[in-house]
């Protein structure tokens, strides 16, 4: 499995600034859909059927997909399951 890839990062005046001109201590990386199957350990058809039916945000890239690291820990975050 390859290193994630990092976020759109420019450098203005010395400071990092991500895409949306927000400061950013590290910034978010952008997952392919085979990452995020691998880290959720879950089939790569699983991500795509999340991303199809709008329930984990994806970026649409040419034919891929990317997800922002930060929103499939959101996705796994929100979806715990607590039984009793």
């Amino acid at each position: 499995m390859g290193k994630p890839v990092p976020f759109l990062v420019r450098k203005t005046g010395g400071s990092q600034m991500a895409a949306n001109n927000v400061p950013n201590e590290r910034a978010d990386a952008f997952l392919t859909v085979a990452e995020v199957a691998s880290m959720m350990r879950v089939s790569k058809m699983t991500v795509y059927r999340l991303v199809h039916n709008g329930e984990l945000a994806a970026v649409q890239v040419g034919r891929s997909f990317r997800i922002r690291e930060s929103d499939a820990h959101k996705y796994l975050s929100a979806s715990y399951y607590h039984a009793g």
